[in-house]
């Protein structure tokens, strides 16, 4: 079965402009595709008996109408009406994953990204490009973290410039001005404006839009710690002691070796200090906290917006009784706290933990090390040598490690 696809960009422009060889090959064609805004804006260059399949959501309605053409019509090729440059955060890209053999012919527009930076003359090279179109925030946030001068936004309906702007003034990262674009190439609703966070959050915009996020001036920032100080941390009902040191904090991180994992659980948060050390030393990472305190959740929202540290997925309840299953399988874990249940809790982490992962615990008693190696060996994952060490008028603690084969 020949699978063709003719993929031809396009901006927002209602009087459409295609070079002689895109118009031949409309002409030429039969079997068109995109989405509603495309259909309106092509419909009059389209031949007669033409007949349209729409791109919606869900895209398995799309691509099984393509698969019925094929199979009916082996040398029909579908003609593909998609927005900027397809394979840019686009729909070929999409093609290529669900059709890896498919033959793709690509005539490519600017990508609204550029049009935005073109419009604003505003060199782009260095701009780093985030989608949150149908996506969640976790790359935006990321670049929020590592402090990128320069962000590309491509938005939908609910991630608007607006509820862009309200998440970068939680979180502390104001210092950027935002470059707003709505309906890039359409002469009678271009509209570009510059606004800060704290205007566009109160502003309303037309879609499409997309924006750029650009530090004008680099602010001191709240979140360039290797280490944060524990006393800089809200704690639990004032307890001071409640916490991981930063000494033992950066140490656990080293031990669960962050660099290379991709999720990472943190059972018994407390102040959230190890998930947000975690988050904003290794942006790239997902996080999930487990408190079972229900004080947990307003400590983890008040330290993560203090430090700046947008994304960490906090859950409040007993682990033990909480289903994981719809959380991302993770790589690495620490187990900060766990109630006289530490056997059972391996356990229950062994049956999620992906292959090659780790679990790290700081043992803080005879007791509670005789009961890691004994889950440990229960779960049948391999035991590493520990690191002791005793910090100021502290008791000894013994960070632990266990992978899993």
């Amino acid at each position: 079965m020949r699978q063709r696809f003719i993929i031809i960009g396009m901006d927002d422009n209602r009087e459409p402009f295609f070079p002689p060889e895109v118009m031949t090959l409309i002409r030429q064609g039969r079997i068109f595709s995109g989405g509603i805004r495309h259909r309106d804006i092509v419909k009059k260059l389209l031949p007669e008996s033409f007949e349209w399949i729409p791109i919606t959501v869900p895209l398995e309605n799309a691509f099984s109408c393509y698969k019925k053409i094929f199979t009916e019509k082996k040398e029909e090729a579908i003609v593909v009406f998609a927005s900027g440059d397809p394979l840019f955060f686009g729909f070929a890209n999409t093609v290529k994953r669900k059709l890896p053999d498919a033959e793709i012919r690509l005539y490519p527009a600017f990508n609204s990204l550029q049009t935005l930076a073109h419009r604003l003359v505003m060199p782009y090279d260095d701009m780093r490009t985030v989608s949150l179109t149908g996506r969640p925030w976790q790359e935006f946030d990321r670049a929020l973290i590592e402090h990128a001068p320069k962000i590309g936004i491509l938005t939908d309906r609910e991630h608007t410039p607006a509820t862009i702007a309200a998440r970068m003034l939680e979180y502390g990262y104001s210092h950027y001005t935002m470059y707003i674009g709505e309906h890039l190439g359409n002469p009678e609703k271009e509209r570009v404006r510059s606004m800060t966070p704290q205007e566009a959050v109160h502003s309303s915009f037309e879609h499409p839009n997309n924006l750029i996020c650009n530090i004008e001036s680099r602010p001191s920032s709240n979140n360039n710690y290797f280490g944060i100080p524990d006393e800089e941390f809200a704690h639990l009902d004032g307890r001071s002691r409640m916490i991981t040191k930063a000494p033992i904090r950066l140490l656990t991180l080293q031990a669960l070796e962050l660099n290379h994992r991709h999720v990472f659980w943190d059972i018994g948060f407390c102040t959230g200090s190890v998930s947000i050390e975690a988050r904003l030393q290794f942006p790239h990472l997902r996080v999930v906290s487990f408190e079972v305190r229900a004080e947990g959740e307003k400590l983890m929202a008040t330290n993560s917006r203090r430090f700046g540290a947008p994304g960490i997925t906090a859950v409040i309840g007993d682990f033990l009784q909480t289903d994981t299953g719809h959380f991302p399988r993770p790589d690495a874990v620490f187990i900060g706290g766990h109630g006289g249940h530490l056997k059972e809790m391996l356990a229950k982490i062994k049956e999620t933990l992906q292959p090659g992962g780790c679990i790290v615990f700081n043992s803080v008693s005879a007791d509670s090390k005789a009961a890691f190696l004994e889950g440990v060996q229960a779960a049948g994952m391999t035991q590493h040598p520990s690191i002791r060490i005793a910090l100021n008028d502290y008791n000894p603690i013994e960070i632990m490690k266990a992978t899993l084969s």
